[in-house]
């Protein structure tokens, strides 16, 4: 049975191919149709008529991806409230429902990059020997002690109820924190190797210890003065 289905794949493939390469025919006999009438001298160029015909090639190959017989094409992140909506429905398991949430509640004003940036800082941490491993253990690291504005994130430990009214930011930053956890390109390197970061409307103590490392939408991102081995 493997061989028959090795067989039916071939064909497929083959046949996938004769189609794709029909397409360009065809656009090639269309051009010689519309250039019957015109002067020898006039110079006649098909490229139009070619590049209509490349999308037919185009539709196939996404059959093939489809069908798992080519590779997908990788995707990259582009910071725009556009890229963000055309992403599919964002799940994951409790890890990306915490830094959903932690983005919800820290960045949902923000902009898309904003977004991305403050999500890359989370990430960090994680990386850090200097925080816990896990992206909730960084995002809940200080909330067992149950005294206020002594966590990490303050909204974890500001005394307020933590209620998601506005699930459309919620269904877009869990869509960031999904292409964050998958390392989708183009969505890293954005902060230096940040840390901690504050918005422009506060000055807190340690802003004036650490190493500023970019100012992206409303947000300062900053860093220890020295590296460890872990997150170097």
């Amino acid at each position: 049975m493997r061989g028959v289905g090795g067989i039916m794949i071939r064909y497929l493939i083959a046949f996938a191919i004769l189609l794709g390469l029909a397409a360009p025919m065809a656009g090639y006999a269309q051009s010689d149709q519309a250039t019957v009438s015109v002067p020898v001298s006039v110079p006649v160029s098909v490229s139009a008529q070619s590049k209509k015909a490349k999308p037919g090639g185009g539709f196939f190959k996404a059959i093939l991806v489809k069908a798992g017989i080519i590779p997908k094409p990788p995707v990259k992140v582009s910071f725009s409230r556009a890229w963000v909506d055309a992403q599919p429905e964002a799940t994951g398991d409790e890890h990306w429902s915490c830094l959903s949430e932690a983005l919800y509640f820290e960045a949902r004003g923000e902009t898309v990059k904003g977004q991305f940036a403050v999500a890359e800082v989370i990430m960090n941490r994680v990386k850090s020997s200097r925080f816990p491993d896990t992206l909730c253990g960084v995002i809940n690291q200080g909330t067992a002690s149950g005294r206020k504005y002594q966590c990490q994130f303050t909204y974890n430990c500001d005394g307020y109820k933590n209620v998601i009214s506005e699930q459309q930011a919620y269904e877009r930053v869990s869509k960031v924190a999904r292409a964050i956890i998958d390392g989708v390109e183009g969505s890293g390197g954005l902060t230096g190797g940040a840390t901690h970061y504050h918005t422009n409307a506060v000055s807190p103590a340690w802003s004036r210890t650490y190493k500023k490392t970019a100012r992206i939408g409303v947000h300062l991102f900053y860093r220890h003065n020295y590296r460890t081995a872990k997150n170097d």
